[in-house]
């Protein structure tokens, strides 16, 4: 059988074509162009001319849809584009041109400034793409495979850290061992379906008695490797190393962008494919939002390191998106789109702010470099202030909205006891992020103290989250209505 490449193949993948080409671009840009450390401050503009291609490009998919009210598929089914998707893919992009933003000065600072930097956020986005796009399982682990390899490189990126190095070894040993995993999963899913497209394990799964050991093995084995991807418990263990060796800004990258790409998976395979199979994976879920929200307050209380803290932190806000995800319901599913928006612009802000912390000679990671933040920087001092409520859950911020939504969507659901246990865990939170608050704007330091590395990108970046972690919280109204498009079918 003749295959063709048609217009609406290439209409749905031109944004992922534009992302590999300026990336693959800069790489060679980088080599033969701007060989000099001066030159690479072009090099960003090119990931920001690369990144508008790739929004305008988005912005005519959202027209099409709105025009014609159905999804745009792509290669036999093997891509989607529709609401959803593009909910994520504009995550994606927003938190590739921030952390890009950010990336210019503190990599200066760093003396590790290096061109190919650029061209691997957005070889790292393009894989995102297809995670958040993805409807076919060979298609889904090879942009899965392609954000991973290109995370193992940037976490190490800092060549003459050891922790840096460290850390990118132990996240490439651990993520290739999940990546077996998801394809031990994967190979199941397609054994029993006699095919690879979701479409079709979705309709094989759903004649299957839920409790068939083949179904609950392949069940078992791509949740272990989605899992670990958004850093759940009991798979959690290699994000706070990987958080504290990497170069804080792709510590706020890896934060945000690769669990943004995860949880889309995640709930595209358990909400949909695996919809009918929900008693059989549903215990599973509760066990890793438990243990996410346990070890990660607990962990987090006794970090002085803030990117391990924020690490901590992380696993427990995965354990609150996958309460909505046990919830099922449209409320619950909305309160995961809404947590992962607000999730990315509070924790981006806060990495924002350790990342101006950074001078040569000082890491800036220690809570103690926080001290007379207020004194030295009043407008970082206030946005972090935000931050760090907002991801406390604390009105009229956005963290409010999203735990809003997931614990109305565990009530009426009737999992009024993981409600309790997740409203308790709250609490604790708001000890250890009070702890930085505290750093803040109470403890002074002594002696005399660099300013801040800061960049006019950086002030951009910062305004941004912090407006936004702000304004969802206030109106948001347009952004539940974006929310509530993105899972109506």
């Amino acid at each position: 059988m003749s295959v063709y490449y048609t217009s609406t193949d290439h209409f749905v993948l031109l944004p992922a074509l534009l992302l590999a080409l300026f990336g693959c671009a800069t790489l060679i840009f980088d080599l033969f162009i701007f060989p000099e450390p001066k030159q690479r401050r072009w090099l960003l503009l090119f990931l920001v001319l690369g990144e508008a291609f790739a929004g305008v490009a988005f912005a005519r998919q959202q027209m099409f849809l709105s025009g014609h009210g159905g999804d745009l598929t792509a290669f036999n089914g093997a891509l989607v584009i529709d609401n959803y998707s593009l909910f994520f893919h504009w995550i994606f992009l927003a938190t590739t041109v921030i952390v890009g933003l950010i990336s210019y000065k503190y990599l200066e600072v760093r003396d590790e400034h290096h061109g190919e930097y650029y061209g691997l956020l957005m070889l790292a986005q393009c894989g995102m793409f297809f995670l958040a796009s993805g409807t076919e399982l060979v298609t889904i682990f090879v942009g899965l495979e392609t954000m991973a390899i290109t995370f193992y490189i940037l976490v190490g990126f800092l060549r003459a850290d050891k922790r840096s190095n460290e850390a990118a070894l132990k996240y490439l040993l651990l993520g290739s061992m999940s990546s077996g995993f998801l394809a031990y999963g994967f190979s199941i899913l397609y054994g029993i379906a006699d095919s690879t497209r979701l479409r079709d394990i979705t309709a094989a799964v759903a004649a299957r008695d839920p409790y068939d050991p083949i179904l609950l093995l392949g069940i078992a084995t791509t949740a272990v490797g989605l899992l670990f991807k958004i850093s759940a418990a009991p798979f959690h263990m290699w994000a706070p190393d990987a958080y504290e060796g990497a170069p804080t800004t792709i510590t706020a990258y890896l934060a945000v962008g690769s669990k943004a790409a995860s949880f889309a998976l995640l709930l595209r395979l358990f909400a949909g494919t695996l919809g009918s199979a929900r008693i059989a994976w549903e215990p599973l879920m509760i066990a890793a939002a438990l243990l996410s929200m346990t070890i990660g307050n607990l962990a987090a209380v006794t970090q002085t390191n803030t990117k391990r803290l924020l690490a901590y932190s992380g696993i427990n806000h995965a354990g609150y998106i996958l309460l909505g995800l046990i919830a099922g319901n449209p409320t619950g599913l909305k309160g995961v789109l809404v947590y992962v928006l607000v999730y990315t612009f509070m924790n981006l802000g806060a990495f924002l702010v350790l990342t101006s912390l950074t001078r040569q000679g000082l890491a800036g990671e220690d809570i103690n470099d926080l001290r007379g933040l207020m004194k030295r920087a009043p407008g970082h001092a206030l946005w972090m202030l935000v931050f760090l409520v907002s991801l406390a859950g604390i009105p009229p911020t956005a963290g409010f909205l999203g735990k809003y939504f997931i614990f109305l969507s565990l009530v009426e659901t009737g999992h009024i006891a993981l409600a309790v246990v997740a409203a308790a865990y709250v609490a604790v939170s708001v000890y250890y992020y009070f702890r930085l608050v505290k750093a803040v704007f109470i403890e002074t330091e002594e002696g005399e103290v660099p300013p801040l590395a800061t960049s006019l990108g950086t002030q951009i970046a910062l305004g941004v989250t912090g407006v936004l972690t702000l304004g969802i919280g206030i109106y948001p109204e347009p952004f539940l209505r974006l929310a509530q498009m993105s899972i109506s079918r």
